[in-house]
């Protein structure tokens, strides 16, 4: 079955200096095997999309880019570097890529004028947020103008993990806890949170977010969310319930998590066309991922919605 991937990731080595804050689990000396499939942008990305029957790759630039840039100047100019040379790299793969902005959310403003800058001229199909910007969150208010565009111009956020701002006690002397195994699902679990319970889907109700890995656990927790939120709140008629929210403005992807059980349970908390495949390229392999999705017992209709259908829907491709 065709299919569309939605977190598909590249670097240059223009980026390299910003590398250096990701993922403290993969700064071991096997990160460096996936370096030449980041930088690669052609044959080898494309041989291995043919063999999965990925029809089309939406790329980002991998986390966390310029939002580790401290100074907003500098990631506004380094921002719209990025996307115009994904633009160009689209330009000679029409049919096979897309693109996710990259954007300098250092400056709410100018982050929400690139974004529409690359949806309105080179035809970018939502943001890849990569976590915090710097410690700061998509709930701060000083978002609110972002927000206004992402509505305005109809395209969804696509919010990916990177390194927590700070360093939690509950992490020391575990190394092996750090990054993709676990303290990224824990950060960027709590920042979606955060915009839930922060009303940002409240005050923006057309605005779409997407998470990856399977929903970040949210899908197994919709329950408790509702439960535990009522009884801490003051007045228990007080807004709509987080799990309401959650399957009215979030949809999540199955990047990264190749599990039959984690796909039931996120169709059975989300819904079938709150779904989507992807793979996670190239820290997760292509094939897996397409056996997974191929295997899963579900039905070719339900198949068909999370494999391309869902997608082609959102991103209007």
């Amino acid at each position: 079955m065709k299919k569309i991937a939605l977190e598909e990731h590249f670097t240059r080595p223009e980026l390299s200096p910003y590398m250096q804050y990701a993922g403290a689990a993969e700064r071991s000396a096997a990160f460096a095997r996936f370096q030449e499939r980041l930088l690669d942008l052609g044959e080898m990305r494309l041989e291995a999309m043919d063999k999965a029957g990925i029809e089309t790759a939406v790329l980002s630039v991998a986390t966390p880019g310029v939002q580790a840039e401290p100074d907003a100047n500098v990631a506004i100019k380094r921002a719209r570097i990025e996307n115009d040379f994904l633009a160009r790299v689209i330009t000679k793969h029409p049919k096979r890529f897309a693109g996710f902005a990259h954007l300098p959310l250092q400056d709410a403003a100018a982050a929400a004028d690139e974004l529409s800058r690359c949806v309105e001229q080179l035809e970018f199909k939502g943001a890849m947020v990569n976590g915090h910007t710097n410690g700061r969150y998509l709930d701060d208010r000083g978002y609110d103008p972002f927000w206004e565009r992402v509505e305005a111009l109809g395209v969804p956020v696509y919010l990916h993990p990177r390194d927590p701002f700070d360093a939690p006690h509950m992490f020391a002397g575990h190394r092996e806890l750090l990054g993709a195994t676990w303290a990224w699902t824990v950060e960027t679990a709590t920042h979606a949170l955060r915009l839930v319970f922060a009303g940002v889907f409240d005050r923006h109700p057309k605005a779409r977010l997407i998470l990856g890995h399977m929903g970040e656990t949210l899908p197994y927790l919709l329950w408790r969310l509702d439960s535990r939120s009522r009884a801490q709140a003051d007045d228990e008629a007080a807004g709509r319930a987080p799990s309401e929210i959650i399957r009215d403005a979030i949809l999540v992807t199955t990047t990264g998590v190749c599990s039959h059980a984690s796909l039931a349970c996120a169709l059975a908390a989300l819904g079938e066309d709150s779904v989507m495949f992807s793979v996670d390229y190239p820290f997760e392999d292509c094939d897996v991922a397409a056996e997974f999705i191929e295997s899963a017992p579900i039905s070719d209709a339900a198949r068909a919605k999370i494999c391309h259908g869902t997608a082609r829907r959102l991103l209007r491709l």
